[in-house]
């Protein structure tokens, strides 16, 4: 009888590491197809040289910030992040203490702003790879526009503030500031628009066709594009090779803690729309919204089948839950660096800029005074 009881032990554990040997593939498939998205919507933006034409007065950057916060939805937060954050730069390059900026740029272009299409954030990305529907994610348009129109009135006051304190601890700023000639929008490397739209295409296509495509795109971007112009966005691959390090190694280590979940989600006594808002945008906050969300949509699939859940589900999952792990993961990726691939990239850009960006608690302390008020109050509005 032992050996029976032994034999079946053993065929147990044979059987646990198989699955996390398979899981283990799907993921690193994942996490490939993750980097070269990212890759791509970084590389082929490097290429676009916008010059803004216009001063940074409060009103011009709460343009940009919409402009960008517009567009990450169809360019993905990384996209947007970078094509928009050189004309950010060029148009403030005579203000000074323009961090907060940078910060508000990070929360809402890098990050917020994606939250309407797969395309837009790549835990969505994950989501629609998962066979959540495409058009699913409208439905979190209202997270979206209470989030970026209540953080552009934050933005525009206090950007309207620091703007009249830099003019009053300067008598010559305010009139440098208006010596400024006045230009219109110039745009240079708008063939990469092109190849944008083939990564964007090759969302629908199926995977290593896809990202065939999304390769080839970087590689047309970097043949077709001047050399000048990158050199005038000071363009580099540094901060995509580190963000690329950073997640293989994120993705690789959350294989346990996936496994554990689909088995014993139910169980962690996260059952309510709101837990699973707080804990996704906690563990978003410093493992990564990417792997955070799959690890949660893991769990939500294990309560639902735990609580005997059949209707209104989303791939398994209830579509409350789902709302609260995609908002979770999106929204709150903004507090801190580690949030989201694009708030590192944004920040290594500006500090190649001389722009004086706070510290990894510096900016948490931001996020802590301006973000989680707004998300206290998006738990009582919406779940």
């Amino acid at each position: 009888m032992r050996n029976v009881h032994f034999s079946r032990c053993g065929s147990c554990r044979l059987s646990i590491i198989a699955e996390e040997r398979v899981l283990l593939v799907h993921i690193l498939e994942e996490c490939v197809s993750f980097i070269i998205l990212l890759g791509s919507l970084f590389t082929i933006p490097g290429g676009i040289v916008i010059r803004p034409g216009a001063r940074g007065t409060p009103m011009m950057n709460s343009i940009l910030l919409f402009i960008g916060a517009f567009l990450a939805s169809f360019v993905g937060t990384t996209g947007a992040s970078m094509i928009l954050i050189r004309p950010v730069l060029r148009a403030n390059r005579t203000r000074k203490g323009v961090s907060h900026i940078f910060i508000f740029f990070i929360f809402l272009v890098s990050n917020i702003s994606g939250l309407v299409t797969p395309l837009g954030e790549p835990p969505l990305f994950f989501g629609f790879l998962r066979g959540v529907p495409f058009i699913w994610t409208i439905k979190l348009l209202p997270f979206w526009i209470f989030t970026v129109f209540t953080l552009l009135v934050i933005f525009y006051f206090f950007d309207s503030y620091m703007f009249k304190r830099e003019g009053k601890s300067s008598s010559s700023f305010l009139e440098a500031v208006d010596e400024l000639p006045q230009k219109k929008v110039g745009i240079k490397g708008k063939i990469n628009f092109l190849f944008l739209l083939m990564v964007v295409g090759s969302l629908f296509l199926p995977q290593i066709l896809r990202e065939i495509i999304m390769l080839a795109a970087v590689a047309l971007s970097i043949y077709f594009t001047s050399v000048v112009l990158r050199e005038e966005n000071s363009f580099t691959h540094h901060p995509i090779v580190e963000v690329a390090i950073l997640f293989a190694g994120i993705f690789v280590t959350m294989v346990p803690a996936m496994s554990i979940l689909q088995v014993n989600g139910g169980k962690l006594g996260i059952a309510e729309p709101w837990q699973f808002f707080r804990a996704t945008g906690i563990l978003s906050s410093f493992l990564d919204n990417a792997p955070t969300y799959m690890i949660f949509f893991s769990a939500a699939q294990s309560v639902a089948q735990t609580r005997w859940i059949l209707q209104g589900l989303v791939v398994g999952v209830p579509e409350l839950y789902l709302k609260a792990i995609c908002a979770g993961a999106v929204v709150r990726g903004a507090n801190t660096y580690i949030g989201n691939g694009p708030n590192f990239m944004a920040k290594a850009i500006c500090k190649g800029n001389d722009v004086n960006m706070p510290s990894f608690f510096g900016y948490m302390i931001w996020s802590l005074a301006i973000l989680v008020p707004v998300f206290i109050l998006i738990t009582f509005i919406f779940f």
